[in-house]
């Protein structure tokens, strides 16, 4: 039985002449409302202090944060009910331009398995159209704590733009050698300055295919939040306006205030933070094994039966370090020579 310091629900009932029944109907009656007020109130002010950038699931996370049991159907209704849902995204699209003659790099970041930060970085580009122009933003982001930790805002798509954002990443971590740094087949990327830049500081380059946008999902990840919950939310004057919205967004609220779904509802910095002392170990890399990739026509496998002739089962852009590619992947293309061309821009098309 419930106890109220050292008297009884029982005990109290009698001595205020009330049957225990009516204690409880009385109770059951208001509580909840009570209860209700206060979750309600508690979202209003979630809601407002992240400018109606969260849903209901990192609304109900940041509610059991404070203690609150809530469940996340009954936050989405009243969400619904009290008009504070997310704002929903516009649409818009992502272009690069991979027609040029850079050396293209062997994709890493597929075969990594991070143990900790500064293992690998991903990098990526996005135009954002303003009243009279269009500008682009580069970011470059930890792929193990989802962090921002370089980005750069110019009106140009010239390998500087990539640059200033990877210089701001070096600069704010310094990282040790070994880092990977993945990212698409666009030629502020590819071009000299920016390899030459990575080599400095003994960061090995990795680079997705066409087609293949999975192993830099983190990055555009990023790139589709800012404009959710950021851009399209604003109506900017002009590129400084801009880039004080941006700067904002990414160092006070996104790296530490906005709870990640990939990080268990913390925010980047707080899961940082919360990562054990001391080496956590080197990335490991995983490869198929030779025999199961590369076995011969006709080869008789362990059981005594001849092997069956297929083609291998990891995308010919995988084939492992190593290894000779020559019965199944094709030929490299011709803009995958280095030609050691200077950095040059582009049109969106």
């Amino acid at each position: 039985m419930s106890v109220q310091g050292s008297l009884s629900v029982e005990r109290m009932c009698s001595l205020a002449g009330v049957s225990r029944a009516g204690f409880y109907r009385r109770m059951a009656v208001r509580e909840p409302v009570e209860e209700e007020m206060e979750v309600r109130s508690a979202m209003q002010r979630i809601v407002l202090e992240h400018k109606r950038r969260y849903g209901y699931r990192r609304v109900t996370a940041e509610l059991r944060r404070h203690g609150m049991a809530v469940n996340h159907k009954r936050v989405a209704r009243l969400m619904r009910e009290d008009n504070l849902l997310a704002v929903q995204p516009r649409a818009f699209r992502t272009t690069t331009n991979s027609d040029h003659e850079g050396e293209v790099y062997l994709n890493l970041a597929r075969r990594m398995q991070l143990t900790g930060v500064d293992q690998l970085w991903v990098a990526d580009i996005t135009y954002i159209r303003l009243r009279s122009e269009f500008v682009y933003l580069a970011a470059v982001l930890d792929a193990f704590s989802r962090k921002v930790v370089g980005w750069a805002l110019e009106r140009t798509l010239a390998a500087r733009l990539a640059i200033a954002a990877l210089d701001q990443a070096i600069a704010a971590r310094k990282p040790a050698p070994g880092l990977v740094h993945h990212s698409d087949r666009g030629i502020q990327y590819a071009c000299a300055e920016y390899v030459a830049l990575l080599a400095r500081h003994a960061i090995t380059p990795s680079m997705s295919r066409p087609a293949n946008p999975y192993d830099n999902a983190s990055c555009e990840s990023f790139m589709k939040t800012l404009k959710q919950e950021e851009i399209h939310a604003n109506d900017y004057r002009d590129l400084e306006h801009l880039r004080e919205g941006i700067a904002d967004f990414i160092e006070r609220y996104y790296n530490r205030c906005r709870l990640h779904s990939a990080l268990g509802y913390k925010p980047p910095e707080e899961f940082e933070a919360g990562l054990p002392t001391g080496d956590p170990g080197a990335a490991k890399m995983s490869f198929f094994r030779h025999e199961e990739v590369f076995r011969s026509d006709g080869q008789e496998d362990k059981t005594g039966e001849r092997a069956e002739t297929h083609a291998p089962v990891h995308r010919l852009d995988e084939t492992p370090v190593g290894y000779s590619s020559a019965g199944w992947s094709p030929p490299e293309p011709a803009s995958a020579s280095p030609t050691g061309q200077q950095c040059a821009t582009h049109q969106v098309s």
